[in-house]
Parts: structure tokens; sequence; C-alpha cells
């Protein structure tokens, strides 16, 4: 018999999702249910009951939130890592792992008055002789413009690669003169700007070496010569700098599904950093390293989750026959809720997929 099929002496459970444990009335309902639910291995998944979520903050309401399952909640409060939300073996396995789990802060303070002294620039086109795809991390920080200061213009960014070393940390001058240098958040003075790098030069030079000498027509996730582009809020910041990427290359952790709240709505990176890391930053002056570094941190802590391999992960690859929307609703239904879970495939890209 077909593993997806469910004889009618095995029928408790029937009209349960096997990802949420969602109770339906109907099979056809919960057919319904994992057409548009887009359930995956890729979720994030309770180490004690198995359920998925769809976030991690969905994830730690289930676990430590005011409603939380309460076995959950009892074993996590003894085994649980505060910041990934993996369950160890022990209460000494937790305590070893949560403090490898929780990181330090940069030292921003002294990186920001090095700044004022000059450019540090080590923007360099390899033509793909790099092993692999390397990965950058982009942060800016926005004087204001216009009668107002209310018009957000970049006056100061910063790229790192994968292991936190400075690419390129620079301020900006706008094509526009500057009426509110935000100075509390931002640190900027107008002797800073006066002779800084002019916003054009920035912007080529930045487009140049995300491309790393493949034309933009040409760049692709796997097997290019592109970098991959780590941010917080990066339409803002390109479209601030007037830099064109594209989507696939992007890797956003105020977009990225499984950051997200449960409402859907992006977290503050701020939020992200002290939850997920445990440390906190934009604290007084803000310098765009210390940003560069959360969502870097944030992006190798994503990828490194270890999930099953599948072929054509994604509902949308044209490539994939082995999903619902392939199946007739009468075949669907006589499908047990483990079946139809292996069908299911996610909505989003997960980060993993980079490893």
């Amino acid at each position: 018999m077909d593993y997806r099929y469910e004889s009618s002496e095995n029928s408790s459970g029937r009209n349960k999702c096997a990802a949420c444990f969602r109770q339906f009335n109907k099979m056809e309902h919960l057919v319904d249910h994992m057409r548009t639910s887009f359930h995956s291995l890729h979720e994030s998944k309770c180490g004690i009951c198995r359920k998925h979520c769809r976030s991690f903050e969905s994830l730690r309401e289930h676990l430590i939130g005011p409603l939380p399952k309460q076995e959950c909640k009892n074993i996590f409060n003894v085994r649980g890592c505060k910041y990934c939300l993996t369950i160890l073996e022990s209460s000494n396995a937790r305590r070893v792992h949560q403090e490898s789990c929780h990181f330090s802060n940069v030292n921003a303070g002294l990186l920001a008055r090095m700044a004022t002294l000059g450019m540090r620039d080590s923007l360099n086109i390899d033509n793909g002789y790099s092993r692999g795809t390397q990965v950058v991390a982009l942060a800016c920080k926005m004087v204001g413009g216009g009668s107002d200061g209310s018009l957000d213009l970049c006056g100061r960014v910063c790229l790192i690669d994968e292991n936190e070393n400075i690419l390129f940390h620079s301020y900006i001058k706008p094509l526009i003169p500057v009426t509110n240098y935000r100075y509390d958040t931002t640190g900027i003075r107008p002797e800073y700007l006066r002779d800084a790098m002019p916003l054009r030069q920035a912007q080529k030079k930045i487009q140049d070496f995300l491309c790393n000498g493949e034309p933009m027509w040409k760049v692709k996730p796997r097997g290019g010569r592109a970098r991959i582009l780590v941010g917080h809020g990066l339409d803002h910041d390109l479209d601030r700098l007037q830099v064109e990427y594209p989507a696939v290359m992007i890797r956003d952790t105020a977009k990225y599904p499984p950051l997200m709240k449960t409402s859907k709505l992006s977290n503050s990176l701020k939020y992200l950093t002290q939850a997920y890391l445990g440390y906190d930053i934009q604290t007084g002056i803000q310098d765009p390293f210390e940003d560069c570094v959360a969502t870097m941190r944030l992006y190798t802590r994503m990828r490194s989750q270890r999930h099953g391999a599948e072929d054509y992960p994604l509902a949308s690859d044209p490539q994939n026959r082995n999903n619902l929307a392939a199946w007739r609703q009468s075949e669907l239904e006589r499908m047990s809720p483990e079946g139809l879970l292996a069908l299911s495939r996610s909505d989003f890209y997960c980060w993993c997929l980079d490893s």
C-alpha cells in the first residue's frame, strides 16, 4: 500500500494536520488547509512535540509565550536554549550550548572613531576566482534632506564579509543638501560629509563589487560570480544608494518569514539581535558596522539549520510535480495527513539551501 494513503482501520486523527496539529471536521477542509499553508520541513519546529510553526516568534510563543503548551514549556525551561530555541539532552548540555550560542557586541565605538579618520575601501572584483558564492552584509545610516529634514539620504555605508571584516566603510555625500544630520543617532557632523565620497561613486563601486564582474542580467543564485547580499530593510538602503540588485541574491532579515512576527510584520533588527543573538545594538550613536555584523550573524545562524533534502523544495519551482497542486482533490482526500505533509512544499526560500 502507498505510504500516502490510510486504511479505514487507522482513522484516528484522520482530519488532523500532521504539521500544525489543527483538527478539521472534514478531510476536504484539511486538504484546503494544506493547499494554502505551505507546510514543509523548512518551518520552525518544536523539538519536543514536533509541531510546525510558521516563524521563530510563533515557536517562541508555543514554548514560553502567554499561553504555551505546558508540557513543552516545562521541558524547555530545563533543556531549551533561549536564543536558538533548540532542545538539548540535559541542563548541563544546555548551559554549554547557550554559552556558544550567545554573541557579544562588537566594539562599534572604536570603529566609529576610526571611520572619521578616512575611508576603508577593500572592494575588489575577483571575477569568481574565490571558491563558492561569497556573502557580504550591507548597512547604511541616513541623514535628513528636504525642507523638514524627513527625506532619508545615505550619509554613511558599511560592507563586511562573512568573517566580519570591513570591506568598505565610508561617509557619503548626498546629491542634495542635508538639512538634518540626525547627530544623536548617526554621529555625523557637517565636516564629515564635506569631502566625503560622492553618492554616484559609491553607487558604482558597490554595484560593481556585488555583481563581481558578472552582467546584471546573468546574475543567478547558484554557480555564478555575483555575491549574496545580507542586510535588514535592504529595499530602502539600496534605493537610497541607487543600487539595483536581483532579489534572488538578497537575504533580508526584515522580510525572511522565520524571523518575522506572527502578524507577518517585520521585527526590528534591534529586537532580533537581542532575542536571537543575546546582545543589544543601536544604543546611542549607531554604527552601520554594528548592523552589518548583526545581520550577518542572523543569516549564518539561519543558514546553519539542518533540514532534510528535497528535490525542488519550493512550491513555485516549475519542475516540481510532487506537490499538492498536481493532484486531484479526490486523490488528496484519500491520503493520510502524513502523506499530505510529504507532498507539501515551502512558499519561501529557506536560507539553509545556501549552504
